[in-house]
């Protein structure tokens, strides 16, 4: 595999309007270089004979099942607000214009 140059970080940096000194450019092109080395050798371990996974363990649901219950009907909530209007919750505008 090729290394990435000093020249190709550079315009890289430049593209992400990003300040980089000399020293810098010779940092990040090694570290670049390393980073495109190790996703070529991902790239390799995959095999046709795996099939493809998202979890490398099953993964079942542990939710309950979803049932119907009572909750409060609407004069119990509307009983616990500090204001309400017109069998809604009031509150205070918070924008300015109308909607």
């Amino acid at each position: 595999m090729s290394k990435i140059s000093r020249d190709e970080v550079a315009h890289l940096a430049g593209l992400a309007r990003l300040a980089v000194t000399e020293a810098e450019l010779d940092t990040f092109a090694g570290q670049l270089d390393q980073i495109l080395d190790a996703v070529a050798k991902v790239g390799e371990v995959a095999a046709d004979d795996i099939p493809p996974t998202s979890h490398a363990v099953p993964v079942t649901n542990v939710f309950r099942e979803d049932e119907v219950r009572p909750g409060l009907t609407r004069e119990q909530a509307l009983a616990a607000a500090p204001a309400a209007e017109e069998d809604r919750f009031r509150v205070p505008r918070i924008l300015t214009e109308e909607a």
